[in-house]
């Protein structure tokens, strides 16, 4: 009997676009949630929610090995946000909520069209994917324009008392013209110092992004670098330090109605090892600088999420907060040392169980046993 799964929310990724794009057929193929897709503008109006498991193969091996009751991997939470549209920051169309629903999101999937249909309407008429995503961009470029004038505005009444926040207050309208110029904020050069500042103002567009360019079944099986429109907005990209994934949500979605031999059997006609989906959600893990290490036993094997540069005590109070308070020690084992042993008591008598102390830093993939006294 394959073990009961249990998912708990990590973080949170939304998935934006303008309208007819794919935004709503890539979310379905994510998460078959059964978001309503439709040929016109807002088909979805509250944003859509689905939480989706972080592929890894490890869990299964470690099933394999366990036989636990649970098995519970690390997930993404998917929103899917309405499609906005020119003056979005000024109230027009759903704009207010979706610049709401868009800062609740750790990170953006940026949908952008980069295939022909003359059936699905574009809401400008035509297909360019660059002017798509300055569209976009545009709007959460005026939003963060409210957000730093307020910034500043309080932080310049507040240097007659305090001379030190001058120059917080040039470093802010550095970036006010930046913004003018139709810069996003994650595209501005800072030092470390002003990235501190600058994550002290929650703007939008310092959000970290994936640009998915959603092709045609065509383009998507021929030559991906063929498509115009995905090699403009990998150039644009490039200026931001953004990601970007070439993807067929048509594609997607028809794979994610799949079983799972049926879906491996159909991703290797393809000559696909991995699925776009899966890509995306790795993607999207990696975005966010997150990683994951693993506990393993009989009652459940389980994926924990954590930033990568995260110490045992900080790890282990993703547990529980006691583990952190009363932690002792770690004891760790690489995941490809346990599969090479194929026990932990083969692991243990070679030495490669290993005891760490409160400044160990966490590696991907390490398995661990904490111990603790509270």
């Amino acid at each position: 009997m394959s073990p009961k799964k249990r998912w708990e929310n990590n973080m949170k990724l939304g998935i934006v676009g303008l309208p007819n794009v794919g935004k709503s057929t890539l979310f379905n193929a994510l998460t078959n949630a059964g978001a309503q897709s439709a040929n016109y503008p807002f088909c979805t109006i509250e944003p859509n929610v689905g939480v989706v498991a972080v592929p890894d193969a490890r869990l299964d091996k470690l099933a394999e090995m366990y036989h636990p009751e649970k098995l519970t991997p690390a997930v993404i939470e998917f929103v899917d946000i309405a499609g906005l549209v020119k003056g979005a920051a000024q109230g027009e169309g759903l704009g207010n909520k979706f610049l709401s629903h868009i800062r609740e999101v750790d990170a953006i999937i940026h949908v952008v069209r980069c295939f022909e249909n003359s059936d699905i309407v574009h809401v400008d008429g035509s297909i360019d994917p660059v002017r798509d995503i300055e569209t976009i961009n545009y709007e959460l470029i005026l939003s963060d324009m409210e957000i730093l004038d307020r910034r500043i505005d309080k932080d310049s009444k507040a240097m007659k008392g305090d001379k030190s926040l001058a120059k917080d207050v040039a470093f802010f309208k550095r970036v006010r013209e930046a913004f003018e110029e139709g810069k996003c904020a994650r595209a501005i050069e800072v030092d470390e110092d002003e990235k501190a500042l600058l994550d002290t103002v929650a703007l939008l567009t310092a959000k970290p992004v994936i640009y998915a360019c959603n092709m045609s079944e065509e383009d998507f099986a021929a030559d991906i670098e063929a498509n115009a429109g995905y090699k403009a907005v990998c150039e644009l990209a490039k200026g931001e330090g953004a990601e970007v994934l070439p993807i067929c949500a048509e594609l997607e979605a028809q794979i994610a109605s799949l079983e799972k031999d049926e879906k491996e059997m159909f991703l290797s006609e393809l000559g696909i090892e991995k699925s776009g989906l899966d890509l995306l959600i790795q993607k999207s893990y990696d975005l966010l600088g997150l990683m994951s290490y693993l506990t393993a036993g009989q009652p459940e094997v389980r994926a924990w999420t954590i930033k990568k540069g995260t110490k045992a005590p900080q790890a282990a109070g993703k547990i529980h907060s006691d583990f952190e308070r009363g932690f002792i020690r770690a004891e760790v084992v690489s995941f490809d040392d346990l599969m090479a042993c194929g026990s932990m008591t083969v692991a243990k008598e070679k030495g490669l169980v290993r005891s760490e102390g409160k400044e160990y830093v966490m590696q991907d993939g390490d398995i661990v046993l904490f111990r603790f006294n509270v």
